[in-house]
């Protein structure tokens, strides 16, 4: 009992001692008020418990009652300021690269890989930046993204039944979209079983960074391990055809075929890059798609609208039109989203 009692001591004064440091370091950077919560873990599960409900405002509404609209927290394993002053967010944004320098949480950053784009800095963020934007401006996509879309919805609306939950068959033609794009792969079990190990990736983003803590990082680790497998077995495969003579036209060709300063970029940095790629997406793009229908049912102009377009003369499903240097099926969907952009 007494040994227990010692230990117990001991360990109340070193966190008495950290809490004291914490705080120190807090004044002398001169960080805005705030509260640094419990250590390590700081205000994660606040910050994690709120935005699992319907209105997760109250937690940045809450403190910045108390510290004002720039304040300190503690959250995803780092010290961290939140800033609800549209004026500084502004200022913030247009000096990035100047006086501020982008970054991300542990948790995302270790998740993400080392050479991600969203964590390169430099000359060699300005190549792969340049190479990606070069590719989504180029005939390749102007030819066949619009079609890949048809195509994708079409099969996905015929393999659904009475009732879907819409947000999630958004994000899964959206993944099967981007997986099409960078490595060419039409849906089928390779691609879907990479579909649901990126959703518990995507999940350990915002927790704490430490695996003895949380169970959803520690499930993120092990599904970022098995993407990295496959995708470098891809990437393996395709280097091989590639010095072979044998190219596609995908974002991974692209990245195979580049011109570097320092010779290849190695496996290692392709896995990354497309980590981050069909990350950058696979939740905004659905979340679009999903706000688009979710509006068109609450405006009845505008869909009514819609179906006298789809029906009339001018709009008719079958309609070819000029995309690129290739004729497209115009699909209704894209009749929607066009609509729903006018009226809305």
């Amino acid at each position: 009992m007494a040994i227990f009692f010692h230990y117990l001591s001991i360990l109340l004064i070193s966190a008495v001692i950290f809490l004291l440091l914490r705080a120190y370091r807090l004044r002398r950077l001169r960080l805005p008020p705030g509260n640094l919560g419990l250590p390590f873990v700081g205000e994660t599960l606040q910050l994690i418990s709120a935005y699992k409900t319907e209105n997760p405002e109250p937690f940045i509404d809450e403190r910045a009652k108390r510290h004002g609209s720039v304040f300190t927290t503690h959250v995803f394993g780092e010290p961290t300021v939140f800033s609800a002053d549209p004026e500084t967010n502004r200022f913030i944004l247009q000096n990035e690269g100047k006086l501020f320098e982008c970054s991300y949480p542990g948790s995302i950053s270790n998740l993400l890989g080392k050479h991600s784009l969203l964590l390169m800095k430099g000359n060699l963020h300005k190549r792969m930046h340049s190479l990606t934007m070069s590719f989504a401006n180029s005939s390749i996509i102007k030819d066949q993204l619009l079609v890949d879309i048809d195509r994708l919805i079409r099969l996905n609306l015929d393999s659904w039944t009475d009732r879907i939950l819409l947000m999630e068959a958004t994000k899964k033609i959206t993944f099967e979209l981007a997986v099409k794009q960078l490595m060419s792969f039409d849906p089928g079990e390779w691609s879907e079983s990479l579909r649901k190990q990126y959703v518990l990736v995507i999940e350990g983003f915002f927790t704490v960074p430490l695996p003895l803590f949380s169970a959803t990082y520690r499930r993120a680790i092990k599904a970022r391990r098995e993407v990295a497998e496959a995708l470098s077995k891809i990437v393996k495969e395709r280097r091989e055809e590639y010095e072979k003579g044998e190219r596609k036209n995908d974002m991974l060709g692209a990245l195979l075929g580049g011109e570097w300063e320092d010779d290849q970029l190695s496996n290692e940095q392709i896995v990354d890059f497309m980590v981050a790629l069909l990350v950058a997406g696979y939740e905004t793009t659905s979340t679009i798609m999903t706000l688009a229908v979710k509006f068109l049912t609450q405006t009845p102009l505008a869909l009514a609208q819609l179906k006298v377009k789809s029906r009339g003369k001018k709009y008719k499903q079958n309609k070819k039109v000029k995309v690129g240097t290739g004729n497209f099926v115009y699909p209704d969907i894209m009749m929607t989203l066009q609509i729903a952009r006018l009226k809305l």
